[in-house]
């Protein structure tokens, strides 16, 4: 092959193909391969993750990121949580998924306790569009010094703002307790009648028939969950929850009155300082005397500022901050749009 492409003038092309034994259709095959350019290494994994990406951050920026979730004062609390108090403060440093990235990257994300998986039920379905509309209510036990020794802990909870707009911490769970409590409730928030629906599961106190003459004479509608089904009552659990899940909850109370302090500043903190990731990342109590949409203004700023300082780290527009809900439901139709077909993107 070699001898018929180095052929010359003194020996023509057909006759150097005929000597080497090849046609010529074979040679201009070769004679095209040949020219052709040589094909572009691909990259391999390790060269693409060290290339430099225009929207990563720098290896000072990334310490700093670690450093701050790492602080005494965020680490015990979740990424969502310390990005919307640092947008607040006016400090963006990146997005919530790159902190769960560095965090990863450190092995620092994981569940702090066995996670339980519930197959999915269908719900009493309630809608709540602004505070005051759907309540949902429950107790739990807290425990006490000694062995079988209890303190009851009663919850009402805005499941449109997240607010716990009323608790009470008794020794005793009873129907008349729960009468009064509610009651008292209602008149704080100043409820008008044919506003409210108060939602409970089917414990012996939320079905006592002097609980429900109370919410009838104050012209309040009452719904229950269906029997053995514990995830119908959603807001109130993922409340308790919450409380039970904070580092410093104890294992068990010394006293009435440490349950009650307790108590006391978990409820101020969840109202006041808890970014609830479902509405917006924002404070129940913003969301429930309307600040909430001050606070989103204000955080859509920040937003746009970084944008404005580093637009190659962003996709094609500027952040925005996370959106407040337009409805929320105790389990959501299968299908909205033959329910509510004018309700706009965002609904819960």
């Amino acid at each position: 092959m070699r001898a018929a492409l180095e052929a010359t003038p003194e020996l023509g092309l057909r006759d150097a193909c005929e000597a080497v034994g090849v046609s010529r259709s074979t040679l201009y095959r070769a004679q095209i391969e040949a020219s052709k350019p040589e094909p572009a290494s691909v990259p391999t994994r390790t060269e693409l993750l060290l290339s430099s990406q225009p929207r990563a951050l720098q290896p000072t920026e990334r310490a700093r990121v670690l450093e701050m979730l790492m602080s005494e004062r965020f680490a015990d609390q979740a990424p969502h949580q310390v990005y919307a108090q640092l947008l607040d403060e006016g400090i963006y440093l990146c997005s919530i998924r790159t902190m769960y990235r560095i965090l990863e990257s450190h092995g620092a994300v994981k569940e702090r306790r066995d996670q339980l998986r519930h197959p999915a039920y269908q719900k009493p379905e309630l809608l709540a569009v602004a505070p005051k509309e759907v309540w949902s209510w429950d107790i739990t036990k807290l425990l006490g010094p000694a062995k079988w020794t209890y303190y009851y802990l009663y919850v009402i909870i805005d499941i449109y703002s997240r607010c716990v707009v009323g608790w009470m911490l008794a020794e005793r769970e009873s129907a008349g307790l729960a009468s009064r409590f509610i009651q008292a409730t209602v008149a704080k928030q100043e409820i008008p009648p044919g506003q409210l629906t108060v939602h409970a599961d089917r414990g012996s106190s939320m079905k006592s028939g002097l609980v429900a003459q109370m919410l009838a004479d104050l012209g309040v509608t009452k719904t229950h969950s269906r029997p053995h089904v514990s995830d119908d009552n959603p807001f109130s659990e993922s409340q308790f929850k919450t409380m039970k899940y904070r580092p410093h909850f104890p294992q068990r109370f010394g006293s009435y009155q440490d349950a009650q302090a307790f108590c006391r500043d978990f409820f101020a903190w969840y109202n006041g300082e808890h970014r609830h990731s479902g509405i917006g990342l924002h404070t129940p109590e913003a969301v429930h005397t309307g600040l909430a949409l001050e606070q989103s203004k204000l955080r859509a700023g920040v937003l746009l500022e970084a944008y404005n300082l580093h637009p190659e780290r962003f996709v094609r527009k500027a952040p925005k901050p996370p959106a407040l809900p337009t409805a929320v439901w105790i389990n959501p139709p299968k299908r909205l749009s033959d329910i509510a077909p004018e309700m706009p993107p965002g609904t819960q």
